[in-house]
């Protein structure tokens, strides 16, 4: 990450834990919503908007405040600061603690390659889908937020990474790449099934406990004809490791240029190359220091069990602080109670780790545990930051008189699926043919997983809340239009594809992205009142 942009999230990220801080003692008051909008005192767009769903920090009310100081550009820049803190705390938490520990948990319980990837991989690349879901349908109004994202990002990873894939691979390939048709159908038929349950859903307008079992229960078939298929398979020597073609994968021509830059290395002077590593060990070290802040309080409340970042007073450190941590959160006026037993718990488990760890290498004794504990607080992290970042977008819609649903369907489906145009697009380029087939399943395994678990659990939840009553689905032109566009691009695919013989081309690729170019240029023209 470039260092000026590094050292700006830091300082926006220092600048809103202060005002949190500040929050808490309630210099900011939580109920200054209606206050604002009804007074006339801040210029907010919408003003019959409802009191947006709380997170730590009341964005209304911040504005409105730091608007009587500063220009209001300059708050405006700060809350994308810190909207750009909260998706990369998101990501890092999913990569470095979220996938590890569902990893370990693979391993330790021996699951298959195929099993993990569809349960335990799809959980670890949909987390922050399945969490801003969750959150936005826990009672904070913001339903349509949760469902127009889960659906935007769905139809992103669907259509613009396939696109890219597809053209990418067929501009920088001399020979055709094609696609695995079985497990094509199979991926693209239940992402339309799921696509055409939710409109059942919407158009209904209402569901209930045992709706919503079923519409989730639908991945537990997805599974389970994923593992058939895989059973009955063949099994073939080149798909039992998909790490090698990232090794092997060199070109005489690559394998030319390194030669060649090891020959330079070897004739340059002793002083350059220790001046070079002189500078490159200090920026090493600004970069430490600069990403501290926010790296420092993950590390002292998730639990770290892997080889290469095991350290025994930080595992002390975090036994210690993870109770105190969720007793903070926990919403009550004996908090004072639960922080002090919070504290007595972390003393009984940092001094059993002293006791039962050794500094040298991580434990094998109690090992599941480990890994529950880093599972769990990285399920309350990702909870936090996906809480706070839904609160974020709906507040600044109600601020620049945007729908918020229109910033769920892009800036947070778009920072969601970040990681899988990323991930997916590097798999396709550099794995071989085999990667290639890995990143295309899971440009629809992906989506499957976050609207069948990730929108099933929060249906599931909110039934429950009101039960026997049914929940109320917000009955959106907007949602259906966005479920359309992303079956046409589904059912562009499943036409063209097979038509092409398999074989990805820019046929397929600059198709997928007009469709999603024209969705794009209709939420734009509605959202300004062209349409």
């Amino acid at each position: 990450m470039a260092l000026p942009l590094l050292f700006l999230l830091n300082l926006s990220f220092l600048l809103l834990l202060s005002l949190f801080f500040l929050s808490s003692i309630h210099f900011f008051p939580t109920n200054g919503c209606h206050d604002f909008l009804s007074a006339s005192r801040c210029p907010i767009n919408n003003k019959q908007a409802p009191c947006v769903p709380q997170g730590y920090i009341d964005y209304l009310y911040f504005f409105c405040s730091l608007s009587k100081l500063l220009h209001p550009y300059l708050v405006y820049l700060l809350l994308f600061l810190w909207l750009l803190v909260l998706f990369y705390i998101l990501g890092t938490t999913a990569s470095l603690y979220f996938c590890s520990s569902l990893e370990g948990l693979s391993k330790l319980l021996r699951l298959s390659p195929t099993i993990a990837g569809v349960t335990l991989l799809s959980l670890g690349n949909g987390a922050s889908d399945v969490f801003a879901s969750i959150v936005s349908f826990s009672g904070s109004g913001a339903e349509e937020v949760g469902l127009s994202s889960v659906i935007g990002g769905a139809f992103f990873v669907s259509s613009v990474v396939v696109g890219v894939i597809s053209i990418t691979m067929n501009s920088r390939n001399h020979h055709s790449v094609f696609i695995e048709k079985p497990g094509f159908f199979r991926n693209i038929s239940f992402l339309i099934i799921a696509s055409l349950s939710l409109v059942l859903i919407i158009f209904i307008g209402q569901i209930n406990v045992w709706t919503s079992l079923c519409f989730a229960s639908v991945y537990v078939v997805y599974v389970f004809v994923v593992s058939t298929a895989h059973c009955c398979k063949p099994s073939k020597s080149q798909d039992q490791n998909l790490i090698e073609p990232f090794i092997n994968n060199t070109d005489e021509e690559q394998q030319q240029e390194e030669e060649e830059e090891e020959a330079g290395a070897h004739s340059s002077s002793s002083s350059s190359f220790s001046s070079s590593s002189c500078d490159n060990h200090k920026m090493n070290k600004i970069l430490y220091i600069l990403e501290m802040p926010l790296y420092l309080p993950r590390r002292l409340t998730i639990p770290d069990v892997s080889e290469e970042r095991w350290s025994k007073p930080m595992a002390i450190a975090t036994v210690f602080f993870s109770p105190l941590l969720i007793a903070a959160l926990y919403d009550s006026e004996e908090r004072l109670t639960l922080l002090t037993v919070g504290a007595l718990v972390g003393i009984v488990l940092g001094i059993t780790v002293v006791e039962t760890t050794e500094s040298s290498r991580p434990p094998n004794k109690y090992l599941l545990l480990w890994l529950c504990g880093e599972f769990l607080m990285s399920v309350i992290w990702t909870y936090m930051t996906s809480r706070e970042l839904v609160s974020l977008l709906v507040s600044v819609g109600y601020i620049l008189g945007i729908n918020p649903s229109m910033l769920g369907v892009t800036v947070l489906a778009w920072g969601n699926s970040a990681g899988d145009l990323m991930a997916n697009v590097s798999l396709a380029l550099n794995g071989g043919e085999d990667g290639v087939q890995v990143a295309i399943s899971g440009c629809y395994a992906g989506p499957v997983f976050n609207v069948l678990v990730g929108l099933g659990v929060s249906f599931l939840f909110s039934c429950i809340a009101v039960y026997p009553a049914s929940f109320e689905v917000p009955k959106s032109s907007s949602l259906l239009e966005t479920l359309g566009f992303l079956v046409g691009g589904l059912l562009w695919a499943l036409v063209i594809l097979p038509r092409r013989g398999m074989k990805l081309d820019r046929v397929l690729g600059v198709g997928l992205l007009a469709i999603y170019l024209c969705f794009l240029c209709v939420k734009v023209s509605v959202t300004i009142g062209l349409v």
